[in-house]
């Protein structure tokens, strides 16, 4: 079938009825076809949410999926083709296809959980990784990994490891936007004092009630976690559980009355996989603590050993005024 003989209307009845996997191939044949879907199909292609490159599980050649939203229902459409990883001509030249389509509107991830692989260098394209860390040598080559790459969009370690994570807190581990680490030795992981993106989620072994009432009030001081939007810390042993009152009383907390209803905070995630959800858990609580610098306003939910934290983009006024 040669679509170009068909009128106008046709084709982008033709297009309209593809799927986004072949929609996306076709485009490929020429800059005249990439032209034409662009032009008839730009309703569908606003619905694309992200391009996501993923080379994990083993792979050595990214697989290419799309994400995008339709009702209010999050999707992921595979393209069915993978790039070896020494070919970055043809690399370079799917990505900037995505680029043609999509601009800067739309967010291009590069997945692995293979520090030993190369990540090329493309425009608008954020790195995300998910690795485990079992010795000590492989700390120092993840953090060359670290090192050697922009800062990364978002961070997934599972730590092993008798040494512990890099104590300098300019790691470019610790500037990732989003990092989830789970740590089970018995020091006190250093991410909780250096860390300086926007979302962490942490399960340790060790930390004490002291180390959650540090990091608060170096928060509410505005001396550290500027950029700070959503922190939570389980505590993976058994016999502790985080003093509700001491930890309230010393970070400062103050309270909304019993009988009101508080605001929820959730977030958009800055990575949304697959079947995951696409907003962070809701943190509902009658606590919270105000920065001094800005009267910025941070809920504080504490529920056995797991202590949540949210910032809000609003003062206490505004904040107060949500409040049922």
């Amino acid at each position: 079938m040669k679509l170009s003989k068909y009128p106008y209307v046709v084709q982008n009845e033709i297009l309209h009825n593809m799927n986004y996997c072949n929609l996306f191939e076709l485009s490929l044949v020429s800059k005249k076809m990439r032209k034409l879907v662009k032009s008839s199909q730009m309703n569908r292609l606003k619905n694309t949410v992200s391009v996501m490159y993923d080379c994990c599980y083993l792979l050595c050649r990214p697989l290419v999926y799309l994400q995008y939203k339709e009702d209010n229902r999050m999707f992921y459409s595979r393209i069915f083709f993978s790039i070896p990883l020494e070919n970055t001509s043809t690399i370079e030249f799917i990505h900037n296809i995505f680029l043609y389509f999509f601009g800067n509107s739309v967010e291009c991830y590069w997945k692995t959980d293979n520090y030993m692989l190369s990540i090329p260098r493309l425009e608008n394209l954020s790195v995300c990784t998910s690795m485990q860390i079992r010795t000590n040598s492989d700390m120092a080559t993840v953090d060359n990994f670290f090192s050697s790459h922009p800062v990364l969009k978002s961070i997934e370690l599972g730590y092993w490891a008798k040494e512990s994570l890099s104590p300098e807190s300019e790691s470019k581990l610790y500037q990732a936007e989003s990092i989830r680490i789970s740590q089970y030795d018995r020091k006190l992981p250093p991410i909780l004092r250096n860390f300086q993106g926007k979302r962490t989620t942490l399960d340790c072994y060790l930390c004490e009630a002291s180390d959650l009432i540090e990091f608060v009030n170096r928060w509410k001081s505005g001396e550290a976690y500027q950029k700070l939007e959503y922190l939570k810390i389980r505590i993976l042993r058994e016999e502790f559980g985080i003093p509700l009152d001491e930890t309230l009383n010393s970070i400062g907390a103050q309270h909304i009355d019993a009988t009101r209803k508080p605001p929820a905070h959730t977030l958009p995630k800055l990575f949304i996989e697959y079947a995951f959800e696409p907003m962070t858990n809701p943190i509902t609580s009658h606590s919270y603590v105000v920065r001094e610098s800005d009267n910025r306003v941070a809920s504080v939910l504490i529920e056995g050993k797991t202590l949540s934290f949210g910032v809000w983009d609003k003062t206490e006024e505004e904040f107060l005024s949500m409040v049922d």
